[in-house]
């Protein structure tokens, strides 16, 4: 299966829509709002274009991700940083590694643009295999109450939060 992971355009906002509600129809978890999220996120100042991607099989969107702009504040203290939410696949789709490459893409580009590290919230047999690692053990926290195991960050770049710690603020898209 040949797969290719190229930016999102507007053209393919629609398509996007569906495959993000088909991707989270039967998620024991989910967030059944998770497109709406995406739409929401788009409009916002935390929107990165680069950073929302689609992975297409012949022609056919099957995948998207998204990362956005976050803070993670310490009092006066703040650090800017990514949050990684959704990464989608259709259903027929899922299990051929799709996902994996979204996100080894995203990584790429957001190191292109400067970017150090990436928070999100998800599963926790899944992220850690891409070098993902409880928040807690970079001195992060989520603003809500979240079984650890699930709060998970990276550092894009060797010491990206060596110097960080506090509690992340999503963008106010998060909370709509």
């Amino acid at each position: 299966m040949k797969i290719k992971i190229r930016q999102e355009k507007q053209s393919d906002f629609n398509e996007v829509f569906d495959l993000i509600k088909k991707a989270f129809i039967t998620e024991k978890y989910k967030e059944p709002e998770e497109q709406l999220l995406v739409e929401r996120l788009r409009k916002s100042n935390a929107f990165i274009p680069e950073l929302s991607l689609v992975a297409e099989v012949e022609n056919k969107i099957v995948g998207h991700i998204l990362l956005t702009k976050l803070k993670i504040k310490n009092g006066q203290e703040e650090f800017g940083s990514l949050a990684l939410a959704p990464v989608s696949v259709i259903p027929e789709y899922q299990g051929n590694g799709i996902g994996g490459q979204l996100i080894k893409n995203a990584h790429k580009i957001a190191i292109e643009l400067g970017y150090e590290s990436v928070v999100l919230l998800g599963h926790e047999n899944y992220y850690p295999r891409f070098g993902y690692k409880q928040a807690d053990t970079f001195r992060i926290e989520l603003p809500f109450d979240v079984p650890k195991e699930n709060c998970m960050a990276i550092e894009l770049v060797h010491g990206g939060l060596k110097n960080v710690s506090g509690t992340v603020e999503y963008p106010k898209e998060f909370n709509d």
